[in-house]
């Protein structure tokens, strides 16, 4: 049986510690190998992101450098186009046949998860981990999904690594109430993001004149 990895997309624009104590978080309940954080080139349901592939990489790596269970994988960047989450764990699943590997998304991804490209797919190729939170929606309108969840939800996080996909996990993590959102603005306005996002980040963002 092997640990399995997680895997966390996002723009990170810039990345931030709600990010970051998530994937910690993921990594530490559900004893993971690592969590692999992966920038996304263009998203298929936001606006582009503000700072270049470059730049959220730059960032990324400052931030989880000398954090043992977090590696950043570029490979959305380096395909360039519409980041699709199906082309990149089918990636994934090809260069990893034997690894158990977990998607990780909020609740809220998992209430628009039938709008994904190919999503009947997903639960194929890996596991599905749901971050659940207090006073979240309940998806009782939504049978398609209500019977995905009962049809392969697990209580056991071991069940992770008993095969290479195909369960749903919940884990209930600290979810800080920061957007990257909230602090491109605050450098716009000129306010402090400090304690929003590590130092190394603050000096970056300043440096680059990044969001200004």
């Amino acid at each position: 049986m092997l640990k399995p990895t997680g895997i966390l997309g996002g723009m990170f624009d810039p990345v931030h510690y709600g990010h970051l104590r998530l994937a910690l978080e993921a990594h530490r309940q559900l004893d993971l190998q690592e969590v692999r954080l992966i920038p996304l080139h263009t998203p298929p349901h936001r606006t582009a992101p503000i700072a270049d592939a470059r730049h959220r990489l730059a960032m990324l790596q400052l931030a989880i450098r000398d954090t043992r269970g977090l590696v950043v994988d570029e490979r959305e960047l380096n395909r360039q186009g519409t980041s699709y989450s199906i082309d990149t764990v089918r990636s994934l699943r090809q260069e990893y046949p034997r690894q158990p590997l977990c998607l990780i998304i909020g609740m809220d991804e998992f209430h628009i998860l039938d709008t994904w490209r190919d999503w009947t797919s997903l639960l194929d190729i890996v596991h599905l981990v749901i971050v659940d939170r207090p006073g979240a929606r309940p998806l009782t309108d939504q049978p398609v999904l209500v019977d995905l969840l009962n049809s392969h939800q697990s209580q056991d996080p071991s069940a992770l690594s008993a095969a290479t996909a195909g369960v749903i996990v919940k884990i209930n993590a600290p979810l800080l109430e920061i957007s990257s959102t909230y602090i491109r603005e605050l450098i716009r306005t000129g306010d402090n993001i400090k304690y929003l996002t590590p130092d190394p980040i603050v000096d970056y963002i300043k440096q680059e004149k990044l969001y200004q």
